[in-house]
């Protein structure tokens, strides 16, 4: 923190306009002038464009032409290949210091509570088991208990645990199944220890999982040409869920060279609707952006989050992509009128994830250009 400097605010002004997008205004109050200063897509025209883009695809003539592209450039390689395989190799010789052992590798799509391997996570736990017995770190049935007892009532002990108990090896039939994909990230099968172990928001403070994480960066910055792109969820249910994200970040100092944060979005709106977390789907978008846009506004609000988005280099929304999506409307309501126990769509959710991060980006952009010429400035 004493490392980043932390901007003072924007002349700008945000507020969420009735079709759901997030605008950012010239005026000191966003009721002064209500044009928007950058132009956003509206949501009629995504999907205008949308249909034009299906109806591209689903066209005959368009498929055969491609597939036949395909193919040509497909036997054009192979005959580049046939006659200059060997002069390849040959010039990836002569390249001084380069093998593929030491060539920068970005590893991408990693959840980053899946981030280690399974005997990186048994040696943690073990380690934590016979150094640490008696930390406090969960609160169940009323009682506070220590990693002991919870394996007491588990019934096992340090020597029980292996690779094989530990049952985190995702096999060939996972991956079609997306309810046994997440019953894999349970030690044990058992959600206590994914609690414990894997969570950054717990009883702890997420403490065990930020020094699994040091070392993980540790190892990364060892072998020096081994780069991350570590994924962490924001779901949506509440306007302090990046605060505490960010606060567990940067009081942990979970920063490194090696290692950028990509955030990932649940699509489980149907899931908060049923147990009253959201209203409809308006306050997912505002729990997701506001508080991007009042950290843009004025860093100095929420200043750890200023600092972790400095790591963060995208979003991506995540969900059992084999479920049926069924059309509830012939015309999709606004999210404000959003009420239905029904998930959006995909194509909905994403052009909302969209709109409002092309009008976030647009102002972050002019913020960060505004800052810098005004260091400038000042120190000249």
């Amino acid at each position: 923190m004493a490392d980043c400097p932390i901007p003072g605010p924007h002349a700008y002004t945000f507020d969420i306009d009735d079709k759901g997008v997030i605008q950012v205004y010239a005026g000191a109050d966003a009721a002064e002038e209500r044009t928007p200063v950058y132009d956003i897509p509206s949501v009629r025209e995504y999907f205008v464009d949308l249909d034009y883009v299906l109806g591209v695809i689903s066209h005959g003539p368009t498929k055969s032409f491609a597939y036949r592209r395909l193919k040509y450039l497909a036997s054009k390689f192979t005959m580049y290949s046939l006659l200059n395989e060997f002069q390849e190799l040959s010039d990836m010789k002569q390249v001084p210091h380069r093998d593929f052992y030491n060539v920068r590798k970005v590893d991408t799509h990693v959840h980053h509570s899946s981030s280690m391997n399974q005997k990186h996570l048994l040696r943690f736990i073990k380690s934590k088991m016979k150094r640490s017995p008696n930390d406090v770190v969960i609160f169940r049935d009323g009682a506070a208990l220590t990693l002991q007892q919870v394996f007491e009532s588990l019934k096992l002990t340090a020597y029980d645990l292996s690779i094989d108990t530990l049952d985190m090896h995702a096999h060939s039939d996972t991956f079609h199944r997306f309810d046994k994909f997440n019953l894999k990230y349970n030690p044990i099968g058992e959600s206590r220890l994914r609690e414990i172990f894997m969570k950054t928001d717990n009883y702890i403070k997420g403490r065990y999982l930020a020094e699994l994480t040091q070392e993980l960066m540790t190892d990364l910055e060892q072998s020096k040409y081994q780069n991350v792109e570590w994924r962490v969820s924001i779901y949506g249910r509440s306007r302090d869920e990046w605060d505490k994200l960010a606060a567990w970040i940067v009081r942990n100092k979970l920063y490194s060279h090696n290692v950028r944060w990509l955030i990932q979005v649940p699509r489980l709106y149907d899931i908060y609707k049923a147990n009253g977390s959201v209203d409809t789907f308006q306050d997912i978008i505002q729990n997701v952006f506001v508080p991007l846009f009042e950290v843009t506004q004025d860093p100095r609000r929420h200043p750890e989050l200023h600092v972790f988005l400095q790591r963060v280099v995208g979003f991506d929304t995540v969900d059992d992509e084999s479920k049926v999506e069924r059309r509830i409307y012939k015309k999709y309501p606004y999210p404000r009128l959003w009420n239905t126990k029904d998930s959006p769509p995909y194509s909905y959710w994403i052009y909302y994830m969209f709109a409002n991060m092309a009008s976030l980006n647009r102002w972050r952009l002019y913020f960060h250009v505004y800052v810098f010429v005004l260091v400038a400035s000042l120190s000249c």
